[in-house]
């Protein structure tokens, strides 16, 4: 197979980007952009409160967020489809590439932490269930119908804030800049797959690395 039949296989396996529909077609997009915006807001209030509150422990709570997550995404009109094994690859890889960054970091890397209040299988379940839900929502969803509405620029921009913004209730302001910068390598991911499976891995494997670390 020559260079140009290898491109064009590579290009058809890519889903489209998303491209701004007619004016007329845009009002219904953007509306169903807000509404998922809402529903996000919601689950995020939900989680805070609880946090807040302590009226459960963590992995309870964490549990009904990442349900509220993928309800919000199915929702949002997000159906679901079978991973390309290409996708899972490139999001494991970038996923790795954030452990390493961080360790470094945090040079020189203090001691893998071994002991933990929860058990391991569950939270390994529930932390895979919110940052997929997150996904889900922002890179599934979300940049669907603002992808829709504004291009895949305003996509990128307005879910890489959203993703900073939803961390601040749990882990405070300063990570925004950090988060805001994941999540634009996310929205590149998302970019060049087209769709929230490549995020999504690199997603739950380094939220999955902070057991040890």
């Amino acid at each position: 197979m020559n260079a140009a039949a290898v491109q064009a296989r590579q290009d058809a396996d890519r889903v489209p980007s998303a491209r701004p529909e007619s004016i007329a077609g845009r009002v219904p997009s953007a509306c169903r952009a807000l509404a998922v915006c809402v529903a996000l807001a919601m689950a995020v209030g939900i989680r805070w409160r609880t946090f807040q509150t302590a009226a459960l422990d963590g992995l309870t709570e964490g549990l009904i967020f990442g349900l509220l997550l993928v309800g919000t995404a199915v929702l949002g009109g997000l159906r679901p489809s079978v991973p390309r094994a290409g996708a899972l690859a490139a999001g494991v890889a970038a996923g790795g590439v954030l452990v390493v960054v961080s360790l470094a970091a945090r040079w020189p890397v203090p001691p893998l932490v071994l002991g933990h209040a929860a058990p391991f299988v569950p939270w390994i379940a529930i932390t895979t269930l919110v940052a997929t839900g997150e996904e889900l929502v922002l890179r599934g969803a979300l940049w669907h119908w603002v992808g829709a509405a504004g291009g895949d620029a305003a996509a990128l921009l307005i879910t890489s804030l959203l993703f900073a913004l939803i961390h601040v209730p749990v882990y405070g302001w300063h990570v925004v800049p950090l988060d805001f910068g994941v999540g634009l390598m996310f929205g590149g991911l998302r970019l060049w797959f087209g769709g929230p499976a490549a995020p999504a891995a690199a997603h739950v494997l380094a939220d999955l690395a902070t057991w040890w670390l």
